[in-house]
């Protein structure tokens, strides 16, 4: 995945960026960066998707010289120092920046500008679950349809369930999918290791048991950024919810499912 800057040049512009890391908390931000231009050139170069929290006729002017095609291009987003709206200017299609923009826009509360031609695409989500050893389906049942009517959704919202390798034998885990009639997942405890500073609480006891800081909020992101191909993260929709016997998280990721 393409590195992630944002540039701001005021202070309710560098307030915003501030905001925007809790949705990428690995990007990197650049307030009142000196030489403006070959500071933001040379991201750009570099392949760093850009978030430019400026005029867009300074954008404009900016990337000018640095531009070669959109398929190499990476995404860019412009947006007014309140947050008000965002504008994807570069790789609407081929960068992501449109499904980007649309994602930004909704964690910010603004309001997406976009002017290409449109690809439908839709939200899609996925289930990330962790449980005790012999787990049955109930409970694990009974946590999903608590949660998801406590947030407005449904079953059928959902499009995959994901978990780690070291749950691969229970039964219940099964049992959910397929009384859902969605498929199932399992990653090893590395890749899901790969995304500890994205989860909402790393818990050291549930290291020292599987290898990860988190099962089910991370097997959802790994899940969720593996189910379509766009160049953003997924978003934690849901943070890690539990009861006696099992956890679960819901991420969210904009696109149409990979063939």
């Amino acid at each position: 995945m393409r590195p992630v800057t944002f540039i701001s040049l005021t202070e309710p512009g560098r307030a915003l960026a501030e905001r925007l890391q809790a949705l990428m908390p690995g990007a990197e931000h650049l307030n009142r960066p000196q030489p403006f231009q070959d500071t933001v050139r040379a991201r750009f170069l570099a392949g760093h998707r850009l978030i430019l929290l400026c005029a867009v006729g300074i954008a404009v002017r900016t990337l000018g010289p640095a531009l070669r095609d959109k398929y190499q291009d990476p995404a860019v987003l412009v947006l007014d120092e309140h947050g008000r709206f965002v504008v994807p200017i570069l790789s609407g299609h081929e960068g992501g920046a449109n499904e980007w923009a649309r994602q930004v826009a909704e964690f910010i509360g603004a309001q997406p500008v976009i002017t290409g031609a449109q690809r439908y695409t839709q939200p899609l989500l996925i289930a990330g679950l962790g449980c005790n050893r012999g787990c049955p389906l109930q409970p694990l049942l009974a946590l999903l349809d608590q949660t998801l009517i406590e947030h407005g959704l449904q079953r059928a919202d959902l499009r995959a369930l994901a978990s780690i390798e070291l749950k691969q034998d229970e039964p219940g885990l099964h049992e959910l999918a397929a009384t859902l009639g969605l498929p199932i997942t399992f990653y090893s405890a590395a890749t899901l290791n790969a995304y500890s500073d994205r989860l909402s609480r790393k818990s050291d006891i549930v290291f020292r048991e599987t290898g990860c800081y988190g099962v089910a909020e991370a097997a959802a992101l790994a899940c969720a950024e593996r189910w379509v191909r766009h160049d953003y993260p997924a978003e934690l929709l849901i943070p890690k919810q539990k009861n006696a016997d099992a956890t679960l998280a819901i991420a969210r990721i904009y696109g149409n499912r990979d063939a």
